[in-house]
């Protein structure tokens, strides 16, 4: 448990304060004006404190303090330090669905209008989220009468650009044809504009600019013209009746609606732009830290914005309560947006019926949420109690890592380790490895040396004096309460060779799952143990190795693709790699980049044209001829 320091010590400044634990990993972080007063609450009579912050106490060995200047200063750097750390007594969000957007590649020369999830990317504008895939298809689908933008990837652009041919969206008018220049680029930004305008909720103007256009076509009786605006005009009205009209047209905000019991938080945003619902997401906080409802919306501003938002931050944050220190947190959004940011609490008129919705959304959330998650719950903890009785461990695998080899006849070997905690995949722990060691086709020993690299790092870090430990290299520092391998007895006696020539026999216990009749192997047993068919271990095991074999096999394909465009357009002089796998991805493919004539390696704006002739000459070398 750690001890009280000196008052003294510890300075009065607002600052970020750190827990750690006896192997020197930061447990919890949290922020204060005043860090002595703050910091010193930690150490009272333990039957006065959250029993959550009492366990919290119990485990730190340690707590260390980082004096700022400002108390946003202290805001930006505890919300850094959760990112880098992922404190375990630290509230935890997780997204409970990903939410899609409507991705608008602006940065491309003829920009594509797609649905995304997960990773945003730089020079594409995003939409939403939208609840549903289907709503941004039925929203794009009226749209594209109005604003016929390409939705097509950039393999079928280049291959109809090549046939000299456009589909059949151009045909049936949800395409203005870019791919074979049936329009000009600066009519066809135009059509990205005011799409972007349009999704971005400015609706008036772009409504305002058609029904102008509509009529100096009548007006000039070029009635074909006025026709393709009027239904340009009736796309565009359909679509904005599909946007929910909520506020004043000039007004910007987001609104925050919360539920919440003394374990979770479910929290549905909707997003407001020019007064029309562009958008909505929803995610849950597992409250592991004690905390007041002031203090979980301190939490919920600092994950919605302590990043970059694809909507961004509006001028108005409407929320059910005040953060604790309100104007700090004022000061930070300002500071991210550039201007002056209000956090409200909506309270009569429209702004609070709209907040009386989005918190019954965010309450029948939560109801979904808890009946799927009793019923999780309640499987997990049967099948981890099983695995424990089945496999005879001291106590339930908490954690679970589980290794896979995949290989082609020797080549491109690679090992991977997948991790499962509290009967749930925990991805940011997923590790691959590159075999270096193992010659030709012998999963044993690849199995050893994954086995043996991994297990190494974990002794080495525990064993790292604390002072000189480096806070980044804790990614192998947990162990596995269960270490499970694919495979019969022969991989078992691999594990248990390594474990054991580390000292950890006695810490980690291990076994195998054959894939062939589904046999659990487990050391001192010539047998498999008995483990029911259709029971909820077996089905968590067969579960985490299958995970296992996925994640190998993955790895190893990419790794084998790698290789095969690698070695192909090797020794091109101007070629990197950067430039290799855009060209691939443009060309459709390695066959399609060897068969390419030079004409059509030259179309290809941002490939020069000495590259592209070495790239010509060297699938098509000239011919010599005899003089």
């Amino acid at each position: 448990m750690v001890t009280k320091p000196p008052s003294g010590s510890i300075p009065t400044a607002p600052g970020s304060y750190q827990f750690k634990d006896a192997n020197g990993r930061v447990i919890y972080v949290g922020k204060a004006k005043n860090l002595r007063s703050r910091v010193a609450n930690y150490f009272q009579d333990p039957r006065k404190l959250h029993p959550r912050t009492a366990s919290m106490v119990e485990a730190a060995a340690t707590v260390e303090w980082i004096q700022v200047r400002t108390e946003i200063e202290s805001l930006i750097l505890e919300h850094t330090l959760i990112r880098q750390h992922r404190p375990r007594f630290n509230v935890r969000l997780r997204d409970d669905k990903s939410y899609p957007f409507l991705a608008v590649t602006v940065g491309e020369e003829w920009p594509c209008a797609v649905l995304v999830r997960g990773v945003r990317r730089k020079g594409t504008r995003y939409f939403g989220p939208y609840p549903h895939s289907r709503s941004i298809r039925d929203t794009l689908e009226l749209l594209l009468r109005t604003f016929p933008v390409r939705t097509c990837s950039t393999g079928k652009f280049n291959q109809h650009a090549k046939l000299g041919r456009p589909c059949l969206l151009f045909h049936i008018e949800k395409c203005c044809g870019p791919c074979v220049k049936e329009v000009d680029a600066a009519t066809y930004a135009t059509y990205v504009d005011g799409l972007c305008r349009f999704l971005n909720g400015d609706n008036e103007s772009i409504v305002g600019q058609l029904e102008n256009e509509m009529q100096e076509a009548s007006t000039a009786m070029d009635y074909e013209r006025a026709a393709v605006a009027r239904d340009r005009l009736i796309g565009l009205q359909r679509a904005s009746e599909r946007q929910q009209m909520v506020a004043e047209r000039d007004e910007d905000f987001d609104i925050i609606g919360l539920a919440d019991d003394e374990l979770e938080a479910a929290v549905q945003v909707f997003f407001v732009r020019h007064g029309r619902v562009v958008g909505r997401t929803g995610f849950v906080l597992d409250k592991v830290e004690d905390l007041t409802e002031n203090g979980l919306v301190d939490r919920i501003l600092e994950s919605m914005y302590g990043e970059d938002t694809p909507m961004g931050i509006p001028k108005t944050i409407l929320v059910p309560i005040e953060p604790n220190d309100v104007q700090t947190y004022v000061g930070w959004l300002s500071e991210k947006r550039g201007s002056n940011v209000q956090i409200k609490v909506p309270q009569r008129g429209d702004k609070r019926e709209l907040h009386e919705l989005v918190t019954k959304n965010a309450t029948e959330e939560f109801l979904r949420l808890r009946m799927r998650r009793a019923a999780d719950y309640n499987s997990r903890s049967r099948a981890l109690t099983e695995i424990q009785d089945i496999l005879q461990l001291p106590e339930a695998p908490l954690r679970i890592e589980c290794y896979d080899m995949a290989h082609l006849q020797g080549t491109d070997y690679v090992g991977s380790m997948v991790v499962f905690e509290d009967g749930l995949p925990a991805k940011r722990e997923y590790r691959r490895f590159i075999i270096k060691t193992v010659e030709g086709n012998n999963d044993y020993a690849a199995m050893e040396e994954v086995l043996t690299r991994r297990l190494s790092a974990y002794v080495e870090d525990r064993d790292m004096p604390i002072g000189e430990r480096r806070e980044k290299s804790g990614k192998f520092a947990y162990p596995p309460q269960l270490l499970l391998v694919d495979g019969g007895k022969g991989q078992l006696a691999v594990a248990q060779r390594v474990v054991a020539a580390l000292g950890l026999q006695d810490e980690i216990p291990v076994a195998s799952l054959a894939k062939r009749f589904e046999e659990v192997f487990i050391p001192g047993q010539q047998s498999p143990v008995f483990c029911p068919r259709g029971s909820e271990a077996l089905f968590m095991l067969q579960r985490i190795r299958d995970e296992a074999h996925r994640f190998a096999n993955t790895f190893h394909g990419e790794l084998r693709g790698k290789r095969m465009v690698s070695s192909s357009l090797d020794g091109i002089a101007g070629l990197g790699e950067v430039r290799a796998k855009r060209l691939v991805k443009a060309m459709g493919g390695v066959n399609a980049v060897k068969e390419a004539t030079l004409a059509d390696l030259e179309t290809l704006t941002w490939l020069p044209h000495a590259v592209a002739e070495a790239i010509y000459f060297k699938f098509h070398p000239p011919q010599e001829t005899n003089t």
